[in-house]
């Protein structure tokens, strides 16, 4: 089965405009995501954006990117136009990666890529273990909640997402901003109106649960920070800042 890569971006994000071009060891957030996704050698790798400052940043930097309209309501939407620009006959698994998690572990990628494939699913995604009970209560952090315990072999079913959870449980994980879909799943999953679910809680992935398609999830070695905030983004420079 061949996998491609997606990333959807733009500029225009409301808690922190701009966030896709932030420089990281002089390199931009968006062409980090862009390499480590290289990295990971699964499939080709595209970002699709409205805007033409992350085209020119990305194919500056060695990259592929596509224009997408700008009135898409979700990453899922621009991904989807993303991929019938491409030549998409070729694909049958397609991985949305959020541009706003540089940390993301290459091993992790190919865990979930490997996982959709045995096992055949329609939808998969990846969330680790919360070690800090703070992030129970952070609503900038998506709560993934299981039928099962992960382990590291495991492919659950998701049963719910919260951005916030009360009542601490055992089969509540840390969800992080990535996804593979069938081609044909992401097809019927963009042909599906908003459901009030996804709106009111501003998850795009309610829409797949909503209307009965199951998503799958696999444990994640690591727990990258996404960038929300500018206080993740100073979080996170320093992280990178110091490995390199």
């Amino acid at each position: 089965m061949k996998t491609l890569i997606i990333i959807p971006s733009r500029l225009s994000a409301t808690r922190l405009p701009g966030k896709p071009l932030l420089k990281i060891n002089g390199l931009s957030m968006i062409s980090h995501v862009f390499k480590k996704a290289e990295e990971a050698n699964i499939g080709e790798v595209v970002v699709a954006t409205e805007d033409q400052e992350i085209i020119d940043d990305v194919k500056k930097n060695g990259g592929q990117a596509i224009i997408t309209k700008n009135q898409h309501k979700t990453g899922t939407d621009r991904v989807y136009e993303a991929l019938q620009k491409l030549n998409h006959s070729k694909f049958d698994l397609v991985m949305n990666l959020q541009g706003d998690e540089p940390l993301m572990d290459i091993n992790d990628i190919k865990n979930l890529n490997q996982k959709m494939i045995k096992n055949n699913s329609k939808i998969g995604t990846l969330a680790s273990k919360i070690l800090d009970k703070k992030t129970y209560v952070n609503q900038n952090v998506v709560k993934a909640i299981t039928r099962e315990n992960l382990n590291n072999i495991n492919f659950p079913e998701v049963v719910n997402f919260k951005r916030k959870v009360i009542e601490q449980s055992e089969n509540i994980y840390h969800h992080l901003g990535i996804y593979c879909y069938k081609k044909d799943t992401l097809k019927e999953f963009v042909s599906f109106n908003q459901s009030s679910n996804e709106i009111k809680n501003k998850l795009e992935q309610m829409r797949a649960l909503d209307n009965k398609i199951k998503i799958n999830i696999a444990l994640a070695k690591s727990s990258p920070i996404g960038v929300d905030t500018k206080e993740d983004y100073v979080a996170i420079k320093k992280i990178m800042e110091y490995k390199s």
